[in-house]
């Protein structure tokens, strides 16, 4: 049996379905990359089924059973608590592909059998690799994919936004656009990122932020917010769990996407967060499209050491992006940020320095395509007195 094809009501007498209770699905812990599935259940009463044979695709979501908890003990729910985890307990998880260097690389698997958590966030998927310190995977015992009158639910059909669906923004000048990017998993992009928004804010500007690629979980998003951010969209937002395997014509077109409803709020700058290392084929290929570096008016790049910074910086100049500064984990040390002082053409700084004035000088104060509004109140902001922090 297939996976995307209309199924007429009620589904009882049909091969491999099995009808389910909403009351069923609703009581399940739903994972945070499920939360718009969740909203369906909740706000339609059915009639829903489980398909317990087939191949499963990326979104599609599934009722799920632990069995043995491994490395993840806890599911990201959609407000981004992390609930505990039991055998025995009845999960809401989608199926996605992973890439994690620091955890587990994963995909989809061909059928319903056996499967693993991989993700936090609420990913299934079958472990290829995994990192020396990580435990096993969760196991998880698929018990069906959720199915309705239009076939198995997938997060794209549940999302807010979709690619396709995309509108084309339409302002009198160009909205800077800032990317961060960095060497590697965990080199310090979200907290870059953070820090950016909570600079360009406090200084007066409306900050938009994305994630553009990655593994869906609430902790990013959750960052951006905090850090005054006047609105949040992340890949989860259109439908993806996980962006990694997605073609490249997919990615670049959900990064316009996200950037283009970002555009939607009239900020005065939008921040945007890829995932990963520059080496990470997505991240590799999106970096080197034009239609990327057309869009980008300037690159953080956050690193964990110095030669990391240096290659970096190289590989983007390489690549006609405009690299700004370096920031990440490397600033964590004051002896490995005069490190990378001394080899590095741009400026190196920390948290603290982008959560103040220093983050105006990434946007063009004056461009010909910005609006007059929009340049007077970056030029302020970059003329701005420090802020305390």
């Amino acid at each position: 049996m297939t996976t995307d094809f209309a199924l007429p009501v009620p589904f009882d007498g049909l091969p491999d379905l099995t009808p389910v209770e909403t009351a069923r699905l609703v009581r399940a812990k739903a994972a945070y990359t499920t939360r718009f599935a969740r909203r369906l259940f909740l706000e339609s009463a059915g009639p829903y089924a489980l398909q317990t044979a087939g191949t499963p695709r990326s979104g599609d979501v599934v009722l799920a059973r632990v069995v043995e908890i491994g490395q993840h003990q806890r599911l990201e729910d959609p407000s981004g608590r992390r609930a505990a985890l039991f055998v025995g307990d009845e999960i809401l998880v989608a199926y996605g592909a992973r890439y994690a260097p620091d955890q587990f690389e994963a995909e989809v698997p061909a059928d319903l059998g056996p499967t693993r958590l991989v993700a936090a966030g609420g990913l299934a998927a079958n472990v290829v690799s995994q990192h020396a310190e990580m435990l096993e995977a969760t196991t998880l015992e698929p018990i069906g994919l959720v199915v309705d009158h239009a076939g198995v639910v997938n997060l794209r059909r549940c999302a807010p936004y979709s690619v396709a669906g995309a509108p084309t923004p339409r302002h009198p000048g160009r909205v800077p656009t800032i990317a961060v990017l960095g060497t590697s998993m965990n080199s310090g992009k979200t907290t870059t990122v953070g820090s950016i928004v909570r600079g360009l804010s406090r200084a007066g500007l409306t900050v938009a932020a994305g994630k553009v690629t990655g593994t869906g979980a609430g902790g990013d998003p959750g960052v951006f917010a905090d850090s005054g951010a006047s609105r949040v969209l992340d890949f989860t937002d259109f439908g993806h769990p996980s962006t990694y395997l997605l073609p490249h014509g997919e990615i670049a077109g959900l990064t316009r996407a996200i950037r283009d409803e970002l555009l939607l709020g009239s900020p005065d700058v939008v921040v945007l967060e890829v995932a990963d290392g520059l080496f990470q084929r997505e991240t590799a290929q999106l970096v080197a499209d034009p239609a990327f570096g057309s869009m980008v008016d300037a690159v953080v790049f956050a690193a964990g050491e110095a030669l990391g910074a240096v290659a970096g910086l190289e590989r983007l100049r390489s690549l006609g992006l405009p690299v700004m500064a370096v920031s990440g984990l490397l600033t964590a040390s004051p002896l490995a940020t005069e490190e990378a002082r001394g080899h590095l053409p741009v400026p190196v700084w920390g948290p603290e320095e982008l959560a103040g004035p220093k983050a105006a000088a990434l946007v063009p104060p004056v461009s010909p395509l910005a609006s007059r509004p929009q340049s007077a109140r970056i030029h302020a902001a970059s003329s701005a007195e420090p802020v305390a922090v």
